[in-house]
């Protein structure tokens, strides 16, 4: 990956609704050339997709509970962990897995409408999977910071703060 590539990625990771202009403004290149830079990060899948972050605590009852399972897995021959953790993404739950150093071998993340939801996806789905050998399950009570964003409730934070 070249400077230009690396440059590119950081802007768009901070500010993914940057235009191809202002990003070709900041980066001192053409918007012809930013455009078909762009287009070939996406086709080579270094650059996977765009979301926003949001704040469903403000303004809405649209709550969703977050778990973050800590599993320790039986590797399997050939495929290491890829193919449990692959089982595993699978589930439309599942926002997030990591395999970790540690205890554990993976994280996963995943979202349910109420607690009880969450316990019967590790119970019903996750523990049940042949290489899964444990699960510890922890609830996220509230969000503080996600991805250099402070989710902040106090009248003088009320800006979005982005960590450098």
């Amino acid at each position: 990956m070249d400077a230009k590539e690396r440059e590119l990625l950081q802007l768009i990771e901070k500010n993914g609704r940057l235009e191809n202009s202002t990003i070709a403004r900041l980066m001192g290149v053409s918007e012809d050339e930013t455009k078909q830079l762009i287009e070939k990060l996406e086709k080579e899948k270094v650059i996977l997709g765009y979301s926003a972050i949001i704040n469903w605590t403000k303004g809405t009852d649209e709550g969703a509970v977050t778990a973050m399972i800590d599993v320790k897995v039986t590797p399997k021959r050939g495929v290491g962990f890829d193919k449990v953790a692959e089982r595993i993404y699978r589930f439309p739950e599942v926002k997030a897995v990591y395999l970790m150093s540690g205890v554990y071998d993976l994280s996963v993340s995943i979202e349910g409408k109420t607690m009880a939801e969450v316990g019967r996806f590790v119970s019903e789905k996750l523990s049940t999977l042949d290489s899964v050998l444990s699960t510890t399950t922890h609830f996220i009570l509230k969000k503080y910071k996600h991805d250099g964003l402070v989710f902040s409730e106090n009248e003088e934070d009320k800006r979005i703060v982005v960590s450098p």
